[in-house]
């Protein structure tokens, strides 16, 4: 009677691996035998047995591929991460140059531009913005002590931003032209219209008391009017454009979200002429023509009855 649960596979699996020792051992031999006949031998085995193994190499062809393309993947990956990192600083840079560059032009174009000769300046940085829901006013760092005036008109690069509006040792305070206490005549070109900008507290303050609605149009010139004696005239306020309510407004030359340098122009009483003799007195109401020459003294003749000698002058 056989034993019961007699294990097979231990005698199999020696026999096999002896089988297997002796099989690697006998091809090892053949293959250390130098002679002609077994050089054939190994030659035609080589080119039998070798090319039916791709299907057992194709694996690992593949994942040598594979391998090799997540590491390429991985190195592309790096490559993108720092190209990032670069257009982020890129970024930074661009921001501080356009910074750099609008403030150049600020600059330059305080040094080009075109006022009245008679004007001298005095150039001031903005230090704080004050600006509220019942105010717009800025603070610069001149003030008495640098012969700053109360009233004086303020200017940055481009055109008129306010006047002064109170004056300290150190510092003055500017009250902008969007300010809701804010009213300065202006004058419309070309058709010279008169009117009043008043400031409304927004970016683009309106057109008051225009003398003929009619001869306004959108993209005309604002400027300074001079009249009643606190702003010098011509200066550029901005150009006139039809808001979405109707009226007409003003969009600012003055770069107002941008103020950090501005110029206080010292204005002076204008010169007096006493004098009405020296004065061409304006043509008669009903007159039409081009004006009148001067009246001639009483002890002169007409112009047409003498006639004068370019030597003499008699």
């Amino acid at each position: 009677m056989a034993r019961k649960g007699y294990d097979f596979a231990a005698p199999v699996r020696r026999v096999l691996i002896a089988v297997l020792v002796l099989t690697l051992l006998a091809i090892f031999l053949f293959w250390r035998i130098d002679g002609p006949r077994a050089e054939r031998m190994r030659a035609m085995f080589v080119d039998r047995m070798v090319p039916s193994f791709d299907w057992a190499m194709r694996p690992v062809t593949q994942v040598s591929q594979m391998v090799a393309g997540f590491q390429s993947y991985a190195r592309i990956y790096e490559q993108n991460e720092e190209l990032r990192r670069e257009l982020q600083r890129m970024s930074a840079w661009k921001e501080a140059a356009v910074q750099l560059e609008q403030e150049n032009a600020k600059l330059l174009a305080q040094n080009n531009v075109r006022i009245d000769p008679a004007l001298t300046s005095v150039s001031g940085v903005v230090m704080a913005d004050s600006g509220s829901a019942f105010r717009q006013s800025v603070l610069l760092n001149v003030g008495a002590r640098d012969g700053i005036v109360d009233g004086w008109a303020t200017m940055d690069g481009l055109g008129l931003v306010g006047r002064i509006a109170g004056v300290g040792a150190t510092t003055s305070r500017v009250m902008l032209l969007t300010d809701p206490s804010s009213r300065l005549p202006v004058r419309v070109q070309p058709s010279g219209q008169h009117a009043l900008l008043t400031g409304d507290n927004t970016a683009l303050p309106f057109l008051d008391f225009i003398e003929s609605a009619d001869d306004v149009r959108p993209g005309d010139r604002i400027i300074s009017s001079g009249d009643g004696g606190v702003f010098p005239a011509g200066l550029l306020v901005g150009q006139a454009v039809l808001a979405s309510d109707g009226r007409m407004r003003v969009r600012m030359a003055a770069d107002y979200g941008r103020l950090e340098f501005l110029r206080v122009l010292r204005s002076h009483p204008s010169e007096r002429i006493e004098e009405a003799g020296t004065l061409i007195p304006p043509p008669r109401d009903d007159f039409i023509g081009p004006p009148l020459p001067p009246p001639l003294s009483s002890g002169a003749s007409a112009p047409a009855e003498v006639a004068l000698s370019p030597a003499t002058g008699e």
